[in-house]
């Protein structure tokens, strides 16, 4: 579709890229780093990790041998390089995207770059397109907090368009298209949008990305974050789609339906120019063979019935953390929606308002002192006094439903105490009496 109108898609010439090499000071709070972390006990439900495990139809506690017969993974030919070029599972990608959902046409491998996860396919977006010191991305809060840290690493600037008020959370086209009409409108190369977002859970609209691929000036490559697209609803990806827009780059990533977070496998599906752009850019072999081999059997069709099996699973604890939480003294709205494997919970003060200063405490107590690890969200846009809870397994749900009454009781406690105090001091000094 109106493949001509972006003859100006280029990368930046080598010479031109510089980097800084410097992280920027709390880089690591903006991603999904913890400090909490699994010792047999803890429950993790801060990082949307899948906590069913990998979609894999083999037996992972056997060791794998160089039987061919034996379906387990031979790594035996680890002495030599992997595929630079990965066709083979990226045509595994492209079988399980090209749905025919959303155009008649078909993706190839020449549409797919791979990368070490989906971090891999944002930095490399922002050193193809963007010129340091002077170009900038548009990114709209609140959102998956890598785009500005990738952008602070290569000394690209943040255009920063908010997305709608809660609970609908989504992209503010009128607000975007004027940002892409204004003075900054040259230097704004790429935008990023999260979707199903994060930390909201919302399905953007493809009406509205519709409305920003259409904008009759700007020149640039919308980015399309669909880490959680598989819980979403089906035929939600729009990963065949950019067989129609040539500026438009879909990221997925194999850490979060597909439980696989630590192989660190992610695409980007886009048109072939860009592909081709990305796949120039990368390391030769960024793509490890056990992760190439471990992907590949959990997209063939026993590790996707793994995948979708457990998906359920997920989607079952999902409905059951909507239909509980809200009997919870102290549990406000859900504030996003329900299109990811998390979700935006308020939590509510003493005066049954959201409140950071309680959120921040119900989250401190429930890792410190009870072991179950959820991430504070409180300080970003439209998100006050919220907590993002990662759907975990029916026994960690329980837990979970279990501590988090008990942490709020204990927090609206301490609170009524110390205003208690307050209340008295102020009582005391009116009537004139100090002691």
């Amino acid at each position: 579709m109106r493949s001509s109108k972006y003859p100006g898609i280029r990368a930046i010439p080598l010479c031109k890229r510089v980097r800084i090499a410097i992280r920027p000071s709390g880089w690591l709070t903006h991603t999904s780093y913890s400090d909490y972390k699994d010792d047999g006990t803890n429950i993790l439900l801060d990082a949307n990790e899948n906590a069913y495990g990998p979609s894999l139809s083999l037996d992972t506690s056997k060791t794998p041998s160089s039987n061919s017969n034996d379906p387990s993974i031979n790594f035996l030919g680890l002495n030599r390089y992997p595929d630079p070029h990965q066709h083979e599972l990226k045509q595994l990608l492209c079988n399980l995207r090209n749905t025919h959902a959303h155009t008649p046409k078909t993706i190839t491998p020449a549409n797919i770059f791979v990368g070490v996860g989906s971090d891999e396919a944002i930095d490399a977006l922002l050193r193809c397109f963007c010129v340091p010191g002077k170009d900038k991305i548009l990114v709209c809060p609140p959102t998956y907090g890598m785009y500005s840290v990738s952008a602070q690493v290569n000394d690209v600037g943040l255009v920063k368009v908010p997305l709608l008020p809660a609970p609908e959370f989504g992209i503010d086209v009128p607000a975007i298209t004027s940002a892409l009409s204004g003075p900054e409108a040259a230097n704004i190369k790429l935008i990023y949008v999260c979707s199903p977002g994060n930390p909201t859970g919302s399905l953007i609209r493809k009406e509205n990305l519709h409305k920003v691929l259409e904008h009759p000036s700007w020149n640039g490559v919308v980015v399309l974050d669909e880490a959680y697209i598989d819980f979403a609803p089906e035929g939600s990806s729009l990963a065949e789609w950019v067989a129609e827009w040539p500026n438009l780059v879909v990221m997925q990533t194999l850490s979060k339906a597909f439980g696989l977070a630590g192989i660190r496998l992610g695409a980007a599906f886009t048109s072939p120019p860009i592909a081709s752009l990305l796949n120039n850019l990368k390391a030769p072999y960024n793509i490890s063979s056990p992760t190439s081999a471990i992907a590949s059997q959990a997209l063939e069709e026993g590790g996707l019935s793994v995948m979708r099996a457990n998906r359920e699973k997920i989607i079952t604890q999902r409905d059951r953390l909507l239909k509980e939480l809200p009997k919870i003294q102290g549990i406000g709205r859900f504030r996003g929606g329900i299109a990811s494997n998390f979700l935006l919970v308020e939590m509510l003060d003493i005066q049954g308002k959201p409140d950071n200063v309680t959120a921040l405490k119900v989250y401190e107590h429930l890792a410190e002192n009870r072991g179950v690890v959820v991430r504070f969200r409180g300080k970003e846009h439209g998100c006050l006094g919220c907590l993002r809870i990662t759907v975990g397994t029916e026994e960690e749900v329980t837990r979970f439903l279990k501590e988090i009454e008990s942490v709020l009781n204990q927090v609206h406690s301490e609170r009524t105490k110390v205003n208690g105090v307050v209340e008295e001091k102020k009582e005391v000094e009116a009537n004139g009496v100090v002691s």
